[in-house]
């Protein structure tokens, strides 16, 4: 019978306990998918799939395909700066390893899946780690000096990403660097589904093209999804099952014993 649960998985010092979402399915030895939130990586919410798409059509669709859920906090540009969201990333996985048993899962078939900053932590975390069976970004930004030339209108202290890193990329390179994924990519990267609107305006589409290439460039396993038409956190789309099957197909494959 699948489950829900909500259990506290870390209290980094001199924080707030942070917590995931754990959604079972009937699937014995299921993998586990572990979902990142997007928001700006200054908002959002572990409970909220992408706005607009309600649960129903997100992670019980998921979970209805054979796979367990984990939808995980971490700590927000406000409460911490990067590399901290990683460190809660890690803990979540942690947490999932030493509990797959309890909740019928196999956290060795473990793939990430993030949209927008939340697929920037999903495309970091696949990129450090060796557990990783594959990364599902959806539209995460990838390279943090470029979103810098994306006119937002705002201060270049003010983006999303300055708050996150502590500055804008052109003050702070190292930080910009080790946060961009598309600089992080290496030959044993693992499988990278990513999918993108090309009428995106808040990520541009190129962010995601760039990191498709590089991964490609490196020799990645990447299946790479330009979606015409679609805007962030897929408005526009009439129907999400134009981006979830190919995505739901790509963790099976990757996750496949």
């Amino acid at each position: 019978m699948p489950t829900f649960v909500e259990v506290d998985v870390a209290q980094p010092e001199g924080y707030r306990p942070l917590s995931l979402d754990l959604r079972t399915t009937d699937v014995a030895g299921a993998p586990v998918v572990v979902f990142l939130h997007g928001g700006g990586f200054l908002r959002g919410s572990r409970k909220v799939f992408t706005p607009g798409i309600p649960a129903s059509d997100s992670f019980d669709r998921i979970v209805a395909a054979g796979f367990a859920v984990a939808s995980c906090e971490y700590r927000l540009s406000g409460e911490a700066r990067f590399p901290a969201q990683l460190d809660d990333v890690d803990a979540a996985i942690a947490w999932l390893h030493a509990h797959a048993e309890e909740y019928g899962m196999d956290a060795s078939r473990l793939v990430i899946w993030g949209v927008s900053a939340g697929g920037t932590l999903a495309a970091l975390t696949g990129l450090r780690r060796t557990d990783v069976a594959g990364v599902v970004d959806w539209f995460g930004p990838a390279d943090l000096f470029t979103m810098a030339e994306h006119d937002t209108g705002e201060a270049p202290e003010d983006t999303r990403e300055a708050r996150w890193i502590g500055g804008p990329a052109v003050t702070r390179p190292d930080a910009a660097r080790m946060a961009s994924p598309v600089h992080q990519v290496h030959a044993d990267a693992p499988p990278f589904h990513i999918a993108h609107g090309t009428a995106d305006e808040h990520v541009p589409f190129a962010q995601s093209e760039g990191l498709a290439h590089a991964l490609e460039a490196a020799g990645a396993d990447v299946d790479f999804r330009a979606v015409t038409g679609a805007k962030h956190f897929w408005q526009g789309l009439d129907d999400t099952r134009r981006v979830f099957d190919p995505a739901l197909d790509f963790v099976a494959r990757v996750t496949a014993r």
